[in-house]
């Protein structure tokens, strides 16, 4: 399940889907066949976050790479701390977005007021 998505089509999880081959080319075996991956992407005001989130193990959170990333994806988080979505989630971003600065402040952010765990996997 990934939260943050700017939409929910082929186009958005693609995205996704692109990072997770990316990661296996870098030689990170947790990710396995990346193709295996069934990416679904789910608006964070969903009426049935509650509820994924007591059945659904995986969740990440999507952040892009502009100058409103930051912005974006701490208002997912805090609707999803309102809602009772997961306290725990992958950081998935372009290739390329290093883990000073834009996640190094989200993951912090996430934590000290929401308490959301963020885990970045970023160079």
């Amino acid at each position: 399940m990934v939260l943050g998505l700017p939409g929910n089509g082929a186009h958005h999880t693609g995205r996704v889907n692109e990072l997770f081959e990316s990661w296996a080319n870098e030689g990170r075996e947790w990710v396995g066949n990346p193709h295996a991956w069934r990416v679904v992407a789910l608006p964070a005001g969903s009426p049935h976050l509650s509820v994924l989130a007591g059945e659904q193990s995986r969740w990440a959170l999507w952040v892009d790479a502009d100058q409103e990333a930051f912005r974006r994806a701490y208002r997912v988080l805090k609707q999803v701390a309102e809602q009772g979505g997961p306290q725990r989630m992958l950081l998935v971003h372009p290739p390329g977005v290093g883990r000073q600065g834009l996640l190094s402040n989200l993951r912090h952010a996430a934590a000290s007021y929401l308490g959301i765990e963020l885990l970045v996997l970023a160079r």
